[in-house]
């Protein structure tokens, strides 16, 4: 099972602000984050992202401190000039998502999480929600759906 996997935006809101029904398994992938049976990804994108939709609903200084703890449990995978430029020439129809995917790739991280997957069709990785993460490592490659 994979020990590493992305993390796109809408998992990581539905975490921190407990969307209901999501916020089950995203907590429960986070977990094995926060202890240390898994590396969660995110690029620099999903910190500014976060930042400015968080302050609108709690405030700045909120905001930042869910940033702060948040940081303790993923890695920040860089952005570069040949991300960009990947992203501006991939198809990509929402640049945030060339953001994450590529940010993945050029980790070398084999699975993206998010509740958008039809988003990322016909790429390179899996793409996959949480429940179906959690259900493959549980249960082996075969119970969860890879889609690439």
């Amino acid at each position: 099972m994979a020990r590493k996997a992305f993390v796109d935006t809408d998992i990581v809101l539905d975490l921190l602000t407990m969307r209901q029904p999501f916020y089950a398994p995203a907590a429960q992938v986070f977990s094995l984050a926060a202890d240390r049976l898994i590396d969660l990804f995110v690029s620099p994108v999903l910190i500014a992202n976060l930042f400015y939709i968080l302050r609108k609903a709690r405030g700045g200084a909120e905001a930042i401190n869910a940033i702060r703890k948040l940081r303790l449990i993923v890695k920040i995978a860089a952005v570069d000039e040949q991300i960009i430029d990947l992203v501006l020439s991939s198809g990509f129809k929402d640049i945030e998502d060339g953001f994450q995917y590529y940010c993945a790739l050029q980790k070398g991280i084999g699975v993206l999480l998010t509740r958008n997957v039809k988003d990322f069709a016909g790429r390179e990785m899996a793409i996959m929600n949480c429940e179906e993460f959690l259900t493959l490592r549980e249960t082996g490659p075969k119970a969860g759906k890879h889609r690439a």
